[in-house]
């Protein structure tokens, strides 16, 4: 079976997205600073462009969780598609988990977001069905991928550390038993520490 992957950028006290998410501060408050080694910032090496390679792999579906694909809570606003315009990066079947039920959204270039209101589990079995030989990725945000490391389904974890503290907002190795990966491979730069991760045996 095609490895099961994930890929975060963190800040240095562990957290992925700053406090305060919203439409104008889609990561948070400060959660911008630690994507700086993907998003054009000239300091960028070559260590930096080998992950972002790692990042935008493609990959045959993907998991992610209603505060990855919009700031909206409770119920459905009709206009809203996600943070990436009309052809999203994916470009392949997304699973959405929601506690609120929506029909399908089919995009540009082959990204259909699908939600999914049974859990966790289930979306990931659906993804599993239709990856197709390429692969599962769990693509965010924090909630989703602490679901996916404590079912014990990542087989291969990227850390991209920043050097920036938050102070605050969405962890994802928080109540965790254990960590069940462990380092293969060490990139630097002045602008993170990318960190690949495998399952243990």
């Amino acid at each position: 079976m095609p490895d099961t992957t994930c890929h975060m950028s963190i800040s240095m006290d562990g957290f992925v997205a700053g406090p305060h998410q919203s439409r104008e501060n889609p990561l948070g408050v400060g959660g911008l600073e630690v994507h700086r080694w993907h998003i054009g910032d000239e300091r960028a090496t070559e260590a930096d462009e080998i992950a972002t390679g790692w990042l935008m792999r493609p990959r045959g579906a993907y998991v992610m969780g209603r505060n990855m694909f919009g700031p909206i809570r409770g119920e459905w606003e009709d206009d809203w598609r996600g943070w990436w315009g009309p052809e999203p990066p994916y470009h392949a079947p997304v699973f959405v988990l929601t506690h609120h039920p929506r029909e399908p959204i089919e995009m540009e270039g082959g990204t259909t977001f699908f939600f999914v209101t049974d859990g966790f589990d289930a979306a990931y079995a659906r993804a599993l069905k239709v990856e197709g030989g390429g692969g599962v990725d769990i693509a965010g945000g924090a909630s989703t991928v602490r679901q996916a490391l404590a079912a014990g389904v990542v087989d291969e974890l990227t850390l991209d550390v920043a050097p920036v503290l938050l102070g605050s907002g969405e962890r994802i190795f928080s109540d965790l038993d254990e960590f069940a990966l462990e380092p293969v491979e060490v990139l630097h730069s002045p602008l993170a520490t990318h960190i690949r991760y495998r399952r243990v045996g």
